[in-house]
């Protein structure tokens, strides 16, 4: 957590109009993807003991998955879903929090699987969701507008 408002507070800082300002801006970007990156590298370690103890059959499924969400990340960054649904990021970290939350409660008690995994699927259908419904209330408002 501590990282992420550290790196938030960096694009907000190195925020300018000016070259210099973009480029200091594309920096805190690329910290952020890293940020996000080292958290999801770390989650796949965690639960790939859980299936292998073979390292190198680890360290494989964990290059290609690296790879895979990597591009799949760049790939979104550039297409702006996340400017276009601007909810989605915090679902992300709803989800996030509650398995975390979840992974501790597993210490105490049993959890089903599909407890865990429908938790994170709602998080984000909902925060897509409200998304769907926010563009369409600032459309409505701005083709309003226009008349």
């Amino acid at each position: 957590m501590l990282t992420y408002i550290v790196v938030s507070g960096l694009d907000v800082l190195f925020n300018e109009d000016s070259a210099m300002g973009m480029a200091k801006a594309g920096l805190a970007t690329f910290l952020y993807l890293e940020v996000l990156d080292a958290s999801f590298s770390f989650d796949g370690v965690v639960g790939a003991f859980a299936v292998s103890n073979n390292i190198f059959l680890i360290a494989i499924g964990l290059g290609i998955g690296a790879a895979y969400i990597r591009s799949l990340t760049v790939y979104l960054v550039r297409k702006g879903t996340l400017a276009e649904y601007k909810y989605i990021e915090h679902g992300a970290h709803w989800a996030i929090g509650s398995l975390a939350m979840l992974l501790l409660a597993t210490t105490f008690i049993d959890i089903p699987d599909t407890v865990t995994g429908l938790i994170g699927v709602v998080f984000i259908g909902l925060s897509f969701a409200h998304s769907l419904i926010e563009n369409k209330r600032s459309s409505n408002v701005t083709a309003g507008m226009l008349k």
